[in-house]
C-alpha cells in the first residue's frame, strides 16, 4: 500500500521539497543549494534529539522554539563562531518555506507563520575597505604565476562590479571571450544572472578589463567552461572555482596585506556600493548596480556616507575647531 506524504517523516519530504523548488517556485541552483543545507541541519537536529521520524503533523510549536535555542546557543560555524541573528533567520526562512510547501500539498502541519524570525538590529554593521586598503590586497597576489594572476583578475572584478560571490563563480568565459582579441579601454557592460534568476547588468571596469585579459592569455583553454577554474582538479565537472576557495584566498590575502579586520568577498560588494555613493552616485543608482529588489536594502549604506560626511565636517570645517580665547 502507498504511503501518502502525511505519513512520511519530515526527513524524507525535503528532497520533494527541493523538487518543488526548482520545478514550481523556479528557485534557483543556489536557493535550492540553501535550502537544502539549512534544512539538513534541522534533519540532523531532529536526529540528534531522538526525533528522526517526526511527521510533519507532530510538528508543535515546541519543536521549533527548541531548534531556535539549537541555533542560537549551540550550533557553530566551521569558523568555531556562534550563529548571528542574521544567519539563524536563513535557517528558519528554510523550514517556513518547508512548511509552506506541506501547506500547498494538503500535509498537516504546524502553520508557516507560526515561525517567527530573530530581530536584527536596524543599524546593520556593514564591514568596506578604505580605497588604500583595498589597493594593498589588490597587489598581494604574484602575477608572476597563474593563480596569483587568476586571482588578481578576481579581485578586480569584485571591486569593479559589486557582485555577489554566487554571480562571480557562475561566470563563464564566454560572457569575456572577446577580451582575448580586444583591449578593454572602456568600461564593458555584462549581463548575468542574479540573486532570485533575475538577470541584470554589471560594469566592468577598463582597468578589471586588462586584469581578465591577462588572465585569459595566460589560462589559454578556451574550451573549460568556467571562467574561473580550479587548477588543482583533473575533473571537468570540478573545474569551477567555489565560493568557499574564493573566501579562503581572500582571507590569505587580506592577512598578507597586513589587516586585522575580518575580510570577505562581501566586504568587497560593500566598499564598492560605499565608494559609489561618496562619489555621488545617488540610492536607487546604486540599487540597480548591486541588484537589490528594494532601495530600502540599498539604504544601509547611507549610514556609512553620512558619517564619512560628519567627519569630514568636523576634520576641516573651521566653525569646528576649539575656541582659542
Amino acid at each position: 500500500m502507498k504511503i501518502s506524504s502525511s505519513q512520511k517523516p519530515i526527513r524524507s519530504l525535503i528532497i520533494p521539497f527541493l523538487d518543488y523548488c526548482e520545478i514550481e517556485k523556479g528557485l534557483s541552483n543556489n536557493t535550492q543549494k540553501n535550502y537544502s543545507q539549512y534544512l539538513n541541519l534541522f534533519v540532523k537536529w531532529l536526529s540528534k534529539t531522538n526525533q528522526k521520524d517526526l511527521l510533519p503533523s507532530q510538528l508543535k510549536q515546541e519543536h521549533i522554539w527548541d531548534y531556535r535555542l539549537f541555533l542560537a546557543r549551540s550550533h557553530k560555524t566551521p569558523r568555531n563562531e556562534y550563529l548571528a541573528k542574521r544567519s539563524q533567520n536563513y535557517y528558519l526562512i528554510a523550514l517556513r518555506s518547508l512548511l509552506k510547501f506541506f501547506a500547498d500539498r494538503d500535509i498537516a502541519s504546524l502553520p508557516s507563520s507560526k515561525i517567527s524570525l530573530a530581530k536584527e538590529q536596524h543599524d546593520v554593521q556593514v564591514s568596506f575597505l578604505e580605497l588604500p586598503d583595498m589597493e594593498k590586497i589588490l597587489a598581494i597576489p604574484d602575477i608572476g604565476e597563474f593563480i596569483g594572476l587568476r586571482d588578481r583578475a578576481i579581485l578586480e572584478t569584485l571591486f569593479s562590479t559589486g557582485m555577489r560571490i554566487s554571480e562571480l563563480v557562475a561566470l563563464n568565459i564566454d560572457q569575456v571571450s572577446f577580451l582575448i582579441k580586444e583591449n578593454p579601454s572602456k568600461t564593458i557592460e555584462l549581463s548575468i544572472k542574479g540573486k532570485g534568476n533575475h538577470v541584470r547588468t554589471v560594469y566592468i571596469s577598463s582597468r578589471a578589463g586588462e586584469w581578465i585579459k591577462k588572465y585569459l592569455g595566460m589560462r589559454g583553454n578556451i574550451f573549460i567552461k568556467p571562467l574561473f577554474v580550479n587548477v588543482r582538479s583533473k575533473n571537468p565537472e570540478e573545474k569551477r572555482l567555489t565560493p568557499r576557495a574564493i573566501q579562503m584566498m581572500i582571507h590569505k590575502y587580506s592577512k598578507m596585506a597586513g589587516l586585522s579586520k575580518k575580510i570577505t568577498p562581501h566586504t568587497f560588494r560593500h566598499t564598492y556600493a560605499t565608494d559609489l555613493l561618496a562619489h555621488g552616485a545617488d540610492l536607487r543608482s546604486v540599487q540597480e548596480f548591486l541588484g537589490h529588489k528594494s532601495v530600502a536594502t540599498t539604504q544601509m549604506y547611507t549610514h556609512l556616507t553620512n558619517k564619512r560626511l560628519k567627519d569630514m565636517h568636523e576634520k576641516f570645517h573651521g566653525g569646528n575647531e576649539a575656541d582659542s580665547e
